[in-house]
């Protein structure tokens, strides 16, 4: 009976320590290539219906973030290190980099270290606050606390568990935005031939 009462508890505690935006941060930088869907709803003043949006997005620790929207109407962003790509059909590829756009680059480069919960990226930033709320379910808030930023947004909370899972975004006009990501996949843990053509162009 000691025995069972011992494996009970050893259970029980390795599946309720707490979560640490530390801990987390490791565990998503563990996840080199991740794959998932989205669906995006935004909440405008003045607009009886939201504007809804969905696609898949595909985030390699060595390339960037690819980000694919197929409905309403299909849009790319391809971001890295260097540069944004945004192409929209039937329309010439706009280009960002650092330097020709710094304010705009800089915003969509936090996409990434949201997505990696990159505290070094995103405390220069924001200011955090992090929750654990058991079951390995957690919620971080952030606070801009910086120009541009702070004139933009009221808070952006993250909430999720083993994934990051949803997005909601309070802007300072009193829009939301909610993005939901599901469906996600870690494997296979490189790109295939297909995926790495996606961040060629």
């Amino acid at each position: 009976m000691k025995s069972i009462l011992t494996i009970l508890l050893l259970c029980l505690s390795i599946n309720t320590y707490a979560v640490t935006l530390s801990s987390l941060q490791q565990r998503f930088s563990e996840q080199p290539v991740l794959r998932a869907n989205f669906e995006q709803q935004r909440s405008i003043s003045g607009m009886d219906k939201p504007l809804k949006s969905n696609g898949n997005l595909l985030i390699s620790r060595e390339k960037g973030l690819w980000w694919s929207q197929q409905q309403p109407f299909a849009l790319t962003l391809l971001l890295d290190d260097k540069r944004m790509v945004q192409t929209m059909a039937g329309q010439p590829s706009q280009v960002i980099t650092a330097d020709s756009n710094p304010q705009m680059f800089q915003f969509n480069h936090l996409l990434t270290a949201l997505f990696h919960a990159d505290t070094s990226v995103l405390e220069q930033n924001f200011t955090l606050a992090f929750t654990d709320l058991g079951q390995d379910k957690w919620v971080l808030v952030l606070t801009p606390k910086t120009t541009p930023l702070d004139k933009l947004f009221k808070t952006i909370t993250l909430h999720g568990q083993f994934f990051l899972e949803t997005i909601d975004i309070e802007d300072m006009q009193g829009d939301g935005t909610h993005i939901r990501f599901f469906n996600q996949l870690t494997e296979p843990k490189i790109l295939s031939h297909a995926e790495q053509q996606l961040f060629a162009h």
